[in-house]
């Protein structure tokens, strides 16, 4: 087997471990979206039976997605084995060799904070569970970039990025990962909605945060959908997490459209930046569905994995700008020329006859 040849078919099985994990987390959603993640009570057993054994007559309720969620769970790790082994095996590049060992000691950590998360029954493990899960798949699909034949025949452009793009991918891409933990962490709250309607919060640009109102808030929750009582706080963490979307959406319209104008169109950054804003822009419409739909449990899952395409997306775009395009081109200050020294005025010479 040829070099070109091996390459691209391990280029193909990470992209598959990439959508495993976005699978993955898709079934993450549906366990914390239906209130799913006691259903099973002990880890690694599943009601004492071994997880590859336990009857499918007892897939029922809430243990279905909780189980289900175990098993692609333990596909991705097997899949992440594999391509580690592989890489070490065949790929030339140390570096790339390396983030395999990564990915699988992720992989491994990424198991065991969802086995505490249900021994020790802290949400706090789930937050960490659901951001390392979202780092995760950055992580294996950066090594199916890094081993395309893309990557390989790409060579840096001679164009300089003058608009800073790597620098707004980059900071677009903190920001969806900082807007996730942010979600993940509402997510685990099991409050449901703190804040009912959008785009207005509680009929106001900005809810009333004082103890009397939060109360009258929280009585109306209990006569219309009995939900759990909420905080200030929980309200605040909500608007924030409103506030970051719609600064999301701006960087990454801008990120658009200075690739747009810098590069052309045609050009594979302004490509995939366009893709990249519409998977934005639709999950922003899932959020807001979300919160119409009181909390649809397929609609928030489907706000996750979006959530999750557009951290990926702006994460390849960052890593290719940075292949693509050349440092910005230095601006060497010119000195402005010294004025000239003032002459000295004629001196008109008298003759006297």
């Amino acid at each position: 087997m040829s070099r070109t040849t091996d390459n691209l078919w391990l280029s193909r099985y990470a992209l598959l471990t990439a959508v495993a994990t976005l699978v993955l987390i898709c079934f993450g959603g549906l366990v914390t979206s239906h209130e799913a993640g006691m259903a099973v009570p002990d880890w690694p057993n599943t009601f004492g039976y071994n997880l590859f054994f336990f009857p499918i007559s007892k897939w029922v309720g809430g243990i279905f997605y909780e189980h289900t969620h175990r098993l692609v769970a333990a596909g991705v790790g097997f899949l992440t084995t594999v391509l580690a082994v592989w890489l070490w095996l065949k790929e030339t590049r140390p570096w790339l060799r390396w983030l395999g060992v990564i990915a699988f000691l992720a992989v491994v950590l990424q198991g065991v904070l969802g086995g505490l998360r249900v021994v020790l029954f802290k949400d706090e493990i789930g937050i960490f569970h659901a951001a390392l899960g979202q780092l995760f798949f950055v992580l294996t699909s950066s090594i199916a970039l890094f081993s395309s034949r893309w990557w390989l025949n790409a060579r840096r452009s001679t164009l300089p990025d003058d608009a800073g793009l790597r620098r707004l991918f980059l900071l677009a891409t903190l920001l969806i990962f900082g807007q996730l933990i942010l979600g993940a962490t509402m997510r685990h709250q099991h409050a449901g909605l703190a804040i009912p309607d959008f785009p207005a919060a509680y009929g106001r640009v900005w809810p009333a945060l004082d103890a009397e109102s939060v109360a009258r808030y929280n009585q109306d929750r209990v006569e219309v959908i009995a939900a759990n009582p909420i905080t200030a706080a929980q309200i605040v963490l909500q608007m924030a997490h409103r506030i970051v979307a719609l600064a999301l959406l701006l960087l990454a319209a801008r990120s658009t459209w200075l690739a747009h104008r810098r590069l052309g169109r045609l050009h594979l950054l302004a490509k995939v930046s366009r893709v990249w804003l519409v998977l934005i822009l639709v999950q922003i419409c899932l959020g807001a569905a979300t919160i119409w739909t009181g909390k649809s449990a397929d609609i928030a899952t489907a706000h996750v994995a979006f959530g999750a395409l557009s951290l990926m997306g702006g994460a390849m775009l960052t890593i290719a700008s940075f292949r693509c395009l050349g440092p910005a081109a230095k601006r060497v200050a010119v000195a402005a020329p010294a004025a000239p020294f003032p002459t000295e005025p004629a001196v008109r010479s008298n003759v006297h006859g």
